[in-house]
């Protein structure tokens, strides 16, 4: 079972610049039992990202406490596998890798809103069928509305300056201190996190944080992960 409290977020396309195969990376990050895996690619359909979701939860579903987290796309919580039904209403054996099997997702929080005002109907449902739901925030408004919403974690940053996010300061550990006096769900730090801060931001309250550029190039995901440890 996973023991970390380090999240890592996908990104496909620093996997395709250094010439891994991404469901290899993903493998070898799955092995690292990180707390979870945020499959983050912004730049999918929802037809392709739908694929590459079933792909990366088949490789999830083989290694034990390993938790895959939908990203943005809600449509996937609220499919319904038809081939599955039939199976189950004529009491035959189901396919295991036919099986929709997503309870987890992380959403911007402006879109989770939206959908909470705009169709309560769907949001509803969409709730009902998780078990975990996340959103991103960059302020202590942030923060308390996602509370409000239901979301049973959320996602602050940038703390710390990071290349991902060029020539915006990060906001530091005081506004992570804010954040998480602000709300009673678990804060998760995301922005230039190391094994080196990793404790400050521990310190400040948080119940762990979110790494992206080390988890997808780092030689060993494993050593990585275990440099983190409390």
């Amino acid at each position: 079972m996973a023991t970390s409290d380090i999240i890592c977020v996908t990104n496909k396309s620093i996997c395709e610049k250094s010439g891994e195969a991404f469901l290899e990376r993903i493998r070898k990050v799955a092995e690292a039992r990180p707390l979870a895996i945020i499959l983050r690619e912004k730049d999918l359909s929802l037809e392709e990202y739908r694929e590459l979701a079933r792909e990366v939860s088949k490789i999830c579903k083989q290694v034990e406490g390993s938790r895959l987290i939908i990203h943005n796309f809600f449509e996937l919580i609220l499919e319904i596998d038809i081939d599955n039904k039939l199976v189950s209403e004529n009491n035959l054996e189901k396919k295991s890798d036919s099986v929709n099997t997503f309870s987890s997702l992380h959403m911007p929080l402006w879109k989770l809103e939206e959908l909470y005002k705009n169709q309560p109907g769907v949001y509803a449902e969409l709730r009902s069928k998780l078990t975990h739901l996340g959103a991103s925030c960059h302020s202590v408004e942030d923060a308390k509305l996602a509370e409000k919403l239901g979301c049973t974690y959320i996602i602050a940053g940038h703390i710390y300056n990071t290349d991902c996010k060029k020539g915006l300061e990060g906001r530091g550990l005081g506004f992570l201190r804010d954040v998480v006096e602000s709300v009673t769900i678990p804060i998760f730090a995301i922005g230039g996190i190391t094994p080196e801060n990793i404790n400050d931001v521990r310190n400040a309250g948080a119940s762990g944080a979110c790494i992206m550029s080390s988890s997808m190039t780092s030689e060993s995901p494993k050593d990585l992960i275990m440099s983190f440890s409390k």
